[in-house]
C-alpha cells in the first residue's frame, strides 16, 4: 500500500511537472508571437510613414518621378545669393547637349533634357581654417524639363518646385508652382534656350 501511494505521488509530481512545462512553453510561445506581431507592426508603420518623394506631382502635373536619380546627376554649375546656396545638376541627355555646344552653338536643348536647382540655407564653417559658407539645411528642389509638346507656351520648358521640410524629413509639391512658374524669369535668357547656367569648365 505505501508503495502504491509513493507511485501515485511520484506520478502526480511528474504530471505537475509536465503541466508546468506545457504552461511555460505556452507562455514562451505567446511571448514570441507577441514580439513578432510588434516587429511586423513597426515595419508596416515605418513603410506607411516613410515618404516616397517620387510619388509627388506638382499642381500643373509635373511628376517628381520624372527626375528620379537626380541625386547622382552631373553638376552643371553653382550659384549663391545672400540667403541660398545653389547647385545645378542635369540629366545625361542635357549634359550630352551641353558638351556638344548647346546652347552657345545656337541649337536648343533636345526634348527630354532635365535640370534641377538644389538649394540649401548656408552656414559658416566651424571647421575650416578660413571663412567659408557651406550648405546647412536643404530646402528645395526647383526642377525644369524640356517637352515641346507639353509646354509650348513656355518655350518648351516645364517648371515645378518641390519644397523640403527638414524636421519632418518630407518633400511637398509647392502649391504655387505652375508649369510656367519660372518662365517669366527665364525669358531673360531666351537666346540661350531659357537656361541661365552654362556648363562650367572643370
Amino acid at each position: 500500500m505505501p508503495e502504491l501511494k509513493s507511485k501515485s505521488v511520484a506520478q502526480g509530481q511528474q504530471e505537475q511537472k509536465m503541466e508546468t512545462r506545457t504552461a511555460v512553453k505556452r507562455i514562451a510561445g505567446f511571448t514570441i508571437a507577441a514580439a513578432v506581431v510588434a516587429v511586423l507592426a513597426f515595419l508596416v508603420s515605418t513603410a506607411v510613414y516613410a515618404q516616397d518623394k517620387y510619388s509627388l506631382i506638382s499642381p500643373s502635373g509635373i511628376a517628381f518621378s520624372d527626375f528620379r536619380g537626380y541625386e547622382d546627376w552631373a553638376v552643371v554649375s553653382s550659384a549663391r545669393t545672400d540667403e541660398v546656396l545653389k547647385v545645378i545638376v542635369a540629366n545625361p541627355t542635357m549634359i550630352k547637349a551641353y558638351k556638344a555646344g548647346v546652347p552657345n552653338n545656337g541649337r536648343p536643348f533636345p526634348d527630354g533634357s532635365m535640370i534641377v536647382k538644389l538649394q540649401w540655407k548656408p552656414k559658416k564653417s566651424t571647421e575650416a581654417p578660413f571663412v567659408v559658407d557651406v550648405p546647412d539645411v536643404f530646402t528645395q528642389a526647383f526642377v525644369i524639363e524640356k517637352d515641346s509638346k507639353r509646354f509650348p507656351k513656355s518655350g518648351g520648358w516645364g517648371y515645378a518646385v518641390f519644397n523640403y521640410d527638414a524636421p519632418s524629413d518630407k518633400f511637398t509639391a509647392d502649391p504655387k508652382s505652375l508649369s510656367d512658374c519660372g518662365h517669366a524669369c527665364h525669358t531673360a535668357v531666351k537666346a540661350k534656350d531659357y537656361i541661365f547656367h552654362p556648363y562650367q569648365k572643370r
